[in-house]
């Protein structure tokens, strides 16, 4: 799942792309919707139109590879400039030794395959949560969660690794505890200048933490992302009161 806050007056079109969902509505995202008459022709659109990919991930890398694909290759046809895709979308393990284990670097084979997607494709890739080995991986064997963004000649423009780790005590079930395997981000990334917007880039739980959204705010992003791969109870103790 992804989030957005849009600052006014920024505003921009957006489609949701599900596998198996090939005709998706529009909607207009906005801090101050506006009424305005949209044409059905993408030609014809007044403003940009960005798609938000929701998957489901299994441990299969590249099974969860061509279900993106195929929704970006959707977005592309549909005229978006950009498309999300959440956080974990390459994969989700089912426990923290195979997590390491299908890790991988930012110039790894599978990176390779969405850079290459999105130049053929001809649009930004916003790769929601990757599950980095950084330069430390041999020292720390921990791992980061990265929010790639992809131009749309492929070329890696920013990266941020999620600076607020998820650990949680969830009455009933086992405790979340994402620092087992996750090194925190040392830093914030600067909003991006994309066809959509200034995008500042966040990752799932930061959502909790509005120091880091007031920063990139006050540093010019138009569009806040929080890509997430929240659970059936953390979903709505976030998605909630954010919206709310």
């Amino acid at each position: 799942m992804l989030g957005f806050i849009i600052r006014p007056p920024h505003q921009f079109l957006s489609l949701l792309l599900c596998p198996g969902l090939r005709i998706p509505p529009l909607s207009v995202l906005s801090a101050q919707p506006r009424p305005r008459t949209m044409a059905v022709s993408s030609s014809s659109w007044e403003l940009p139109l960005v798609a938000v990919c929701q998957v489901t991930s299994t441990p299969d890398k590249q099974q969860n590879f061509k279900t993106c694909a195929e929704l970006v290759r959707e977005a592309a046809r549909l005229g978006a400039c950009l498309a999300f895709l959440p956080e974990a979308f390459d994969f989700i393990a089912r426990d923290p030794a195979e997590t390491l284990r299908l890790s991988e670097p930012l110039d790894g084979n599978l990176l390779g395959e969405y850079t290459q997607l999105a130049r053929e494709c001809g649009l930004w890739l916003s790769l929601g949560g990757f599950h980095e080995r950084g330069q430390d991986w041999e020292q720390t064997q921990k791992i980061y969660n990265c929010h790639v963004l992809l131009n749309s000649k492929g070329s890696v423009v920013a990266t941020y690794r999620k600076t607020h780790l998820c650990d949680v005590e969830i009455p009933g079930q086992e405790p979340m505890r994402e620092s087992n395997s996750t090194l925190p981000g040392p830093s914030l990334e600067s909003p991006v200048s994309t066809p959509a917007g200034k995008v500042g880039l966040a990752i799932c739980y930061d959502m909790r933490f509005p120091e880091l959204s007031l920063a990139l705010a006050q540093a010019g992003a138009e569009i806040l992302t929080y890509p997430s791969a929240f659970g059936s109870i953390t979903g709505p103790a976030h998605w909630e009161p954010v919206s709310s």
